[in-house]
Formats: structure tokens, sequence, C-alpha cells
């Protein structure tokens, strides 16, 4: 069954467009975090990031560039979060590709990302270890 995400690309469901190119979409999200809030997503139906080929992925990344430049235009936010929820246990409730592009002001209430202290170094390092092991 299509993704909800690949029913707007057909035109099945409406959206409030901001832009489209062959290979990417971005609308503004129906539970917006802040004013603004938009979705990019790649046409294409692809669940996770891993699954994107790379040249789709970048230009997922170019869209969001463009985007983002339009919203801090528009808007004039003080800034904005660039996130992707991959998986259930990140958040992803809709499993098609998509970014998030999330402006924010100063005190405009969107929770923060992270945990409060910060990590032991030694622990950094063994982790940055078993990673590179993978790459």
């Amino acid at each position: 069954m299509p993704s909800i995400f690949s029913r707007i690309v057909k035109g099945e469901l409406p959206c409030a467009s901001v832009y489209q190119d062959e290979q990417t979409m971005a609308f503004m999200d129906i539970n917006p975090a802040s004013k603004g809030h938009v979705l990019v997503i790649c046409k294409a139906e692809y669940p996770r990031l891993l699954d994107v080929p790379s040249e789709l992925l970048a230009a997922v990344a170019e869209t969001t560039q463009k985007v983002a430049r339009a919203i801090m235009q528009a808007l004039q936010p003080e800034g904005f979060n660039v996130l992707q929820n991959d998986g259930a246990a990140a958040g992803q409730v809709v499993f098609h590709y998509h970014v998030h592009i999330i402006p924010r002001w100063t005190d405009d209430g969107v929770r923060p990302f992270g945990r409060p202290g910060s990590a032991d170094p030694a622990e950094l390092e063994t982790i940055a270890a078993q990673i590179r092991a993978h790459l």
C-alpha cells in the first residue's frame, strides 16, 4: 500500500505545496512543531534513509537547503532544525523518507533534543572506534 506521501505525490491527497521538482517535493506539515514547519520528501517511495540511493539523497538535501533559505527569508526565524526520524524508535510515523525543516525562535516552546549532562570522553572514543570499524 502506498504511503500517505506517495498519495500526495500522485495528487490523490491534498497538501499545501511549497516546492517540487522532478525528484523531490516540499509541503507544509499538517502537525507543525512551529510556524512554517515544512516536510521535504523524495517522490519515489523509500522507507528509510539507508534505503535511499545516494543521488536521490543528494537531491533531497539540495531541496532542503533551497526551502530552508526561503523559510529564512519569508518568516525570518532566528534559526531552524533539520530533522529526519529514522525508524519507529526514533519517532518515524510515515515510512517514506522525509526531512523536517522546523523554523525556530527563542522561547518558541519547541522541545530541544538531547539529554542533560555530558558524556564521558573515554566512552565517546570507544563508541567512535566501533563506528569507524564499519566505515
